[in-house]
């Protein structure tokens, strides 16, 4: 129970519609402030719509503060961003540690906050784009999020705060309103949450280790939704261990990719899952985004975290701990029910069939240049403009 904060009341939002109706209604009924920090805002169809909702906001005397990350929405022009200014909207890239035309070295901001009137939290895997949307004919790549409520969303926007700031020494003054009359809830509503956090530069691994703690403590069963999953040493030794108790460990990866040599990456790992008795199995309905894990129906894990050395070393990453049996269960069932409509399960037999030689070859290179990646990963080649 360290640093868990009890008086709380959360629901888990599924990405797409769900989710974007829900942050309209929160940015129209905003009456004070507004925080948002993500790593992607794009400039399409969903990216318009929210930011028209931050601009009226702003405009009704809502404090707007929008905070992007300088890489991945890089491609913001200085007409949309000048257009979010001039409306009232206090906009920021993240910056990295140095930046030229050429090259971006530093860590990225790849955590998705939302803070509300200092009332609502909404936190999770989602971008603000139409990726993670349902658009015609297009449905949204698979995400989650929980809408929380209660003593934690303080610390949230503290949080904001602090990196808007960009973490200096004067933002033990932050501007969240310590003496906030929050709301009571019920015993049966009640839950225990605690942020966690990696930023390696401020020397934070709070999510890579909870991610140990939770295999190291598990006792019947764990279940995990990860994108992009390729686990380091440490996290791979704790899950056979687990698996070796008789822990059944179950993961849900993606079939389809947007970074296919990251596929190919996960597929070299499958022999060593089936090996060490891990189930597999692969989300075919669309692209997988989601980074959730629920273990033995009282404990889980949500936010931006990817389990793979970039999350680890290389990002700001935010997730929430939660502990409350009846929300996990939900939660695990939802996983359960996306198992048995949406996945095709990877067998050692399955595995036989179809890896061939040359399949074999091309997954082990990839899982060779994904590790080389993934260590030079705070290093990126920009084309001159």
């Amino acid at each position: 129970m360290n640093n868990y904060t009890k008086n709380n009341q959360v629901e888990l939002v599924p990405g797409g519609k769900k989710y974007f109706d829900l942050l309209m209604s929160l940015i129209q009924n905003a009456k004070k402030s507004i925080h948002l920090q993500t790593y992607i805002f794009a400039n399409d169809e969903t990216g318009v719509l929210v930011a028209n909702a931050l601009k009226s906001a702003a405009m009704r005397g809502v404090q707007v503060y929008l905070l992007v990350d300088g890489y991945a929405s890089k491609n913001l022009t200085s007409l949309f961003t000048n257009h979010l200014q001039t409306a009232g909207i206090n906009f920021r890239f993240f910056e990295p540690i140095f930046k030229s035309s050429h090259f971006y070295f530093g860590r990225r901001l790849h955590h998705k906050v939302i803070v509300i009137d200092e009332k609502y939290g909404l936190i999770g895997g989602l971008n603000v784009a139409n990726h993670y949307n349902d658009m015609p004919k297009n449905p949204s790549w698979l995400d989650f999020a929980v809408l929380v409520e209660g003593e934690i969303v303080q610390q949230l926007c503290t949080l904001c705060w602090k990196t808007w700031n960009g973490f200096t020494a004067n933002t033990t003054l932050v501007e969240c309103e310590k003496d906030l009359n929050i709301q009571q809830f019920s015993a049966e509503k009640q839950i225990n949450i605690k942020m966690i956090r990696n930023d390696w530069v401020r020397g934070k691994n709070e999510i890579s280790k909870s991610y140990l703690s939770m295999f190291q403590s598990s006792k019947s069963e764990i279940t995990i939704l990860c994108s992009y999953f390729f686990p380091g040493i440490k996290i791979r030794r704790q899950m056979v261990k687990a698996a070796k108790r008789g822990v059944k460990i179950k993961v849900i990866v993606a079939g389809l990719s947007d970074v296919l040599v990251a596929k190919y990456a996960e597929r070299w790992l499958y022999d060593w899952l089936l090996r060490n008795k891990i189930k597999i199995y692969e989300y075919q309905k669309n692209i997988l985004h989601a980074k959730v894990a629920v273990c033995d129906d009282n404990w889980m894990t949500i936010g931006s975290y990817n389990i793979n050395d970039i999350s680890a070393y290389a990002s700001i990453e935010l997730n929430l701990e939660l502990q409350n049996a009846a929300f996990c269960k939900e939660v695990r069932q939802t996983m359960d029910k996306i198992i048995a409509t949406d996945c095709v399960e990877i067998t050692a037999e399955h595995s036989l069939k179809t890896n061939t030689i040359y399949r074999r070859l091309v997954y082990w290179l990839a899982y060779r240049c994904t590790r080389i990646l993934f260590y030079m990963f705070t290093f990126y080649f920009k084309k001159q403009r």
